[in-house]
C-alpha cells in the first residue's frame, strides 16, 4: 500500500506524485490543505505520527516512511 500526504501548492509533493506517476505506481494521495475539517485534523495528525513533525510530501510505502522528495529512496522502497 502506497499513501501520499501533501499539499496542492507544494512543489516537491508535486514532483513526488510525478515520480509515482512515471513508475505506474497506484497510490492514494491526500492533498492535506483541501480536506475539510475533521479530515484535515485527522490527515495533520497522521503525518505529524508518521514524519514526527508536520512537513509534506510525506509518503507511507508498506510501513516505510519518506519525508520530501527523495527518489533513490522511494525507488529502493518500491522494489519488491
Amino acid at each position: 500500500m502506497v499513501k501520499l500526504y501533501t499539499l496542492s501548492t507544494c512543489p516537491w509533493c508535486r514532483k513526488t506524485k510525478q515520480f509515482l506517476d512515471q513508475k505506474g505506481v497506484p497510490y492514494e494521495c491526500l492533498d492535506v490543505d483541501l480536506l475539510e475539517d475533521n479530515e484535515k485534523e485527522e490527515a495533520v495528525g497522521e503525518v505529524q505520527k508518521l514524519a514526527g513533525d508536520v512537513v509534506f510530501p510525506v509518503l507511507s510505502i508498506n510501513g516505510k516512511v519518506i519525508v520530501g522528495y527523495k527518489p533513490e529512496e522511494m525507488t529502493k522502497a518500491l522494489k519488491p
